[in-house]
């Protein structure tokens, strides 16, 4: 399976059975991806064969995917639900859809019924009437495969699906997965840089690396962390020979020391006693995978989470940050993940988001000076570099890009001291991260103290001083970036060394 200038996959033979439960492994950029979205009929241009009970298939759509039998439940779960309809309407929607083709009306209370069903089998507690999008994660993660396994399904596809979910909802989602296996006879694609998931509920793992399968092999009581690990990465990995227990280094932590962080912990336990430093003209990287914190992390320092224990103190004096107007006030800037959602207002045009967290300036009496504002945008589209028609035009128009460099220059015109960035390249063409690469850069030359939080080890490599690595809410390790590499890099993000790493 080619892009354009990449080869995703290379003669891959993949073979998994009824009731087998089978990990899929590897690094960002493995193949991982591409191979389930051929088994979702969403890449029909690839070469080889596939067979379906040992008849040859041809999955050129999702439909001739969903006809045989395979279902995918992809990480991000808000794209395959209607937020405004009802829980029993997302569980029966493919019924509804077959009622509707017959007549524009459907029977609720039988829907209904039949919702309520599904939902005990699986025992699942949901309330059938209330929207979709008052649910938690959890609780969507749940309903979509349930969704996805009330009809007749052979292979279900799990994409990093315990990634948002507590310890509890994991083991939940762990037992409708061996129920699906043991009773119905349903084989699990389960795809996870978890090891710790991996040894609890699958029976066999499979290794991708550069597009091609690296290994297969049985998941046993003897299979350890570590030999899934190595396999991963190539080799044998120790961590450099550290002792697998992480103390933060405080003989470099002198001043200007700008941001300090001491055993912090949020209200919903998703951050676990996190400490961390980051001095004038630092970028400090926050490396962990989706779910391990690193958002969290972010909107608790920025007020937006509420803080459970622990300080946090700006250039050396506490501060007690109880929203986000007081982080601003302290010199704090977030530039969040979900840029469409937190970053950006899709209506409002570059101008208004130029001045945003800075409008104080551009008022006398009260009274905004428009003029103020369009010369200021004007002059700092032009430093950014902002590829747009002018200032007026709205931000929805603007590439993935242009719209981050928008987000990035509301901060710098509130002259922000403290930089917060949540996977800043997300959507981000490969053009438009070597410019943004080079603002963040600019930011720390001039002084600022800048956090940048990613799950791209390559990203964080190219552009941090330092990296903190984050299992399960807890920093885990501190790496000289100078001294470090991908694969150590990458062993402390995929494993729990707080618990300690079997052989």
């Amino acid at each position: 399976m080619d892009f354009p200038g990449v080869r995703a996959l290379e003669h891959v033979d993949f073979e998994i059975r009824s009731g087998e439960i089978r990990a899929v492994v590897g690094t960002n950029g493995a193949g991982k991806s591409t191979l389930m979205k051929i088994f979702s009929g969403v890449c029909p241009d690839y070469r080889g064969e596939i067979y379906c009970n040992q008849i040859r298939c041809f999955l050129n759509t999702p439909a001739e995917a969903d006809r045989l039998g395979i279902r995918t439940v992809h990480q991000e779960v808000d794209t395959a639900l209607f937020p405004d309809f009802a829980v029993y309407e997302n569980l029966m929607m493919d019924d509804i859809v077959s009622q509707s083709s017959v007549s524009l009306r459907y029977d609720r209370k039988k829907l209904m019924r039949c919702a309520a069903d599904i939902l005990t089998q699986l025992d699942i507690r949901l309330d059938l009437r209330v929207p979709v999008r008052t649910l938690t994660l959890a609780q969507k993660q749940l309903l979509l495969i349930a969704k996805e396994i009330h009809r007749e399904c052979r292979l279900l596809i799990l994409d990093e699906p315990t990634a948002a979910l507590s310890r509890a909802e994991t083991e939940k989602l762990f037992q409708m997965v061996r129920q699906l296996a043991e009773q119905k006879a349903t084989a699990v694609i389960f795809i996870s840089h978890r090891i710790a998931e991996i040894l609890n509920i699958c029976d066999s793992c499979t290794v991708l690396c550069n597009g091609r399968v690296t290994d297969t092999f049985p998941v046993t009581k003897d299979t350890g962390t570590k030999t899934i690990v190595e396999k991963m990465l190539g080799g044998n990995v120790s961590g450099n020979d550290r002792d697998g227990t992480w103390k933060q280094s405080r003989a470099c932590a002198r001043p200007p020391v700008l941001l300090e962080v001491d055993g912090l912990s949020d209200r919903e336990q998703k951050v676990k006693q996190v400490s961390f430093y980051i001095k004038r003209g630092e970028i400090v990287g926050l490396a962990g995978l989706v779910g391990a914190g690193k958002t969290e992390i972010c909107k608790t320092v920025f007020g937006a989470r509420r803080r459970g224990a622990g300080t946090i103190r700006v250039d050396g004096t506490e501060v007690n940050l109880k929203n986000p107007a007081e982080a601003v006030r302290h010199g704090i800037a977030l530039v969040p993940e979900e840029r469409r959602r937190e970053g950006i207002f899709a209506a409002e045009n570059i101008a208004f988001h130029l001045s945003a967290a800075s409008l104080g300036t551009f008022c006398r009496f009260s009274f905004v000076n428009r003029d103020k504002i369009a010369a200021h945008a004007s002059g700092l589209i032009k430093k950014l570099g902002v590829v747009c028609r002018d200032a007026r035009q709205p931000v929805r128009l603007l590439s993935g890009g242009n719209q981050q460099k928008v987000v990035i220059g509301k901060w710098i015109a509130a002259e922000s001291d403290i930089y917060l960035f949540d996977e800043p390249m997300q959507g981000v063409d490969v053009g438009a991260k070597q410019e943004l690469f080079a603002l963040i850069r600019e930011l720390a030359e001039k002084g600022a103290a800048v956090l940048y939080a990613s799950c791209d080890v390559s990203e964080l490599l190219s552009v941090t001083d330092r990296i903190y690595t984050l299992y399960d809410g807890r920093i885990t390790a501190e790496l000289d970036t100078q001294e470090t590499n991908e694969k150590e890099l990458t062993y402390y993000v995929i494993n729990d060394i707080t618990e300690g790493s079997d052989a």
